[in-house]
């Protein structure tokens, strides 16, 4: 009997490879703190969760800043979603919009890095 199906597993994985994400920029960044790695793992769960709930909302009622900017407002949401996270998880601190928003772009890099690296970002 298995106890995970494969996409299970590679969601698993693909959570995994965020929260180490997050724990290298938030080393790499003076300006973004994480705790220890498990902080960072729950960074990566709450901030999956918020993506999924939170984010769809935001753009929607942004649609005009969104296209007035040629999407670039798009970075700015995801900053304002990284601060919400900073707000709810503890041991997980961002100094402001602007770490929130490089922090948002190097994490989505060393994601994808991640992934490449590891295959997991191949769909089957």
């Amino acid at each position: 009997m298995r106890l995970l199906s494969h996409h299970a597993l590679s969601q698993l994985i693909k959570l995994l490879l965020s929260g180490i994400a997050v724990f290298l920029t938030a080393y790499l960044l003076p300006g973004v703190h994480v705790d220890s790695i498990w902080v960072a793992l729950v960074v990566s769960v709450v901030l999956s969760i918020s993506n999924v709930l939170l984010k769809p909302v935001l753009i929607v009622l942004t649609i005009p800043f969104t296209i007035m900017t040629l999407g670039l407002f798009l970075l700015a949401i995801n900053a304002i979603t990284i601060l919400i996270v900073d707000y709810f998880v503890p041991g997980f601190q961002v100094d402001g919009f602007w770490w929130a928003l490089v922090f948002g772009i190097i994490v989505s890099l060393f994601t994808s890095m991640l992934a490449e690296l590891t295959g997991t970002n191949k769909e089957k």
